[in-house]
């Protein structure tokens, strides 16, 4: 078995939770709206992850760069949200 990736691996387990959690409050507690935007929101963390990947595998050098100039942006305006590498 090859390099695993822990953020992928993770964030499919909760994904899987999320789905679980979904159908839970769709079936026993009658909670449609709600569990829908929690259904899309968690496992879009996962497609975000993937996202990013293919991204980077396609063009590594341009992915280099824009994570260098968010850095720098980062420590420029540290008071605004920023990711962290």
């Amino acid at each position: 078995m090859g390099r695993e990736n822990t953020v992928k691996y993770k964030s499919f387990e909760f994904a899987k939770r999320v789905v679980k959690l979904y159908k839970y409050l769709c079936d026993e507690k009658k909670e449609f709206i709600l569990s829908k935007q929690l259904l899309r929101s968690g496992t879009s963390i996962g497609a975000n992850i993937t996202e990013a990947d293919v991204a980077y595998r396609v063009n590594p050098k341009k992915a280099t760069r824009f994570r260098q100039w968010a850095t720098k942006r980062c420590t420029r305006y540290p008071k605004r949200l920023c990711m962290v590498w």
